[in-house]
């Protein structure tokens, strides 16, 4: 398949936030990720000498789908980011570029190195080396066409609040589950049943695939495409859900359902400035909170089943 690489450079008072908008503007057109270009942040210690630089200006990057769609989509994404400037004062420019389904799957992955997310787990893409120091283990990641390479703040802090609130054999129910990752670093931390949703089938195979690589059984974890939790008939002990505030919002409605009595519920992917809606709305929902993560603007929260 061809696809259209549209990259979003952008000016704006508040980065983070614009590029939440952006990308909200590409989840709209149905694109499975984006690859968010960040000049401020600094690389890890040990990327090595083959490590990229830094971007020279923010950017989301998304990727449409070279078909009779395409007009209509890159016109629908024009308007967006039109009434963007007028509503935020974000300012912007759009390069498309095309690309072959390899060259999609391939070009991100200079980016993409070792990364320690808590003192218990680091993920590695499956393309480079690392030696684990004492007490850390490996998460093994091919993202392909799926979002979730771990290294963005927003899954670090889910992987976090897992660590602290997980109990071992515990069941846990992944909204959104891109390339398995948040499943995986579950597993690590010794979790029992795993089930994992998302819209999209590609990154339901994909996330499948990382699992078998990462040593999980086929058993213990179940992944299927849907639409929030609309296929999911039990309930789990933990549910996670790393996606944007408003898809949080609406997935709240949905949680009491598929929550096991005491259960928790760690979401992230909110900017700080939409922290006290999404509080006040897990709140109206039964949910305690009882744990947060902050880091750039992000904010990872957890709250605790009150029936």
């Amino acid at each position: 398949m061809q696809w259209i690489e549209a990259k979003v450079t952008f000016a704006a008072p508040d980065e983070n936030l614009a590029a939440e908008l952006i990308a909200d503007i590409f989840q709209n057109l149905g694109t499975s990720g984006v690859v968010l270009d960040d000049p401020h942040l600094e690389p890890v210690e040990g990327w090595g000498s083959d490590a990229v630089p830094r971007p020279q200006k923010p950017a989301v990057t998304g990727y449409l789908p070279a078909d009779g769609r395409l007009e209509s989509k890159r016109a629908e994404l024009e308007r967006a980011l039109a009434e963007l400037t007028r509503r935020q004062g974000v300012r912007s420019t759009i390069a498309y570029k095309a690309l072959d389904e390899q060259d999609w799957a391939e070009a991100w992955k200079a980016f993409f190195h070792p990364q320690p997310i808590t003192a218990q787990l680091v993920v590695k893409p499956t393309w480079r080396e690392y030696d684990p120091g004492p007490g850390q283990q490996v998460i093994e990641i091919d993202p392909g066409m799926a979002f979730g390479t771990g290294t963005h703040p927003t899954t670090a802090m889910c992987v976090q609040l897992l660590e602290n609130h997980l109990k071992p054999g515990e069941t846990v129910l992944d909204v959104g589950t891109g390339s398995g990752i948040l499943l995986i670093a579950a597993a690590k931390l010794g979790a029992g049943r795993l089930s994992g949703v998302d819209s999209d089938p590609i990154a339901v195979a994909i996330a499948r695939e990382n699992l078998e690589l990462n040593g999980i059984p086929k058993a213990q974890a179940d992944l299927r495409c849907g639409h929030l939790v609309d296929t999911v008939a039990e309930r789990f002990d933990v549910v996670v859900a790393n996606i944007l505030a408003d898809v949080i919002l609406d997935l709240l409605d949905q949680v009491p359902a598929v929550l096991a009595p005491g259960g928790r519920f760690i979401c992230s992917g909110i900017i700080q400035s939409r922290r006290e809606e999404v509080l006040e709305k897990m709140a109206a929902c039964g949910l305690e909170p009882i744990d947060r993560e902050e880091r750039d603007e992000w904010v990872a929260l957890a709250g605790r089943s009150r029936c």
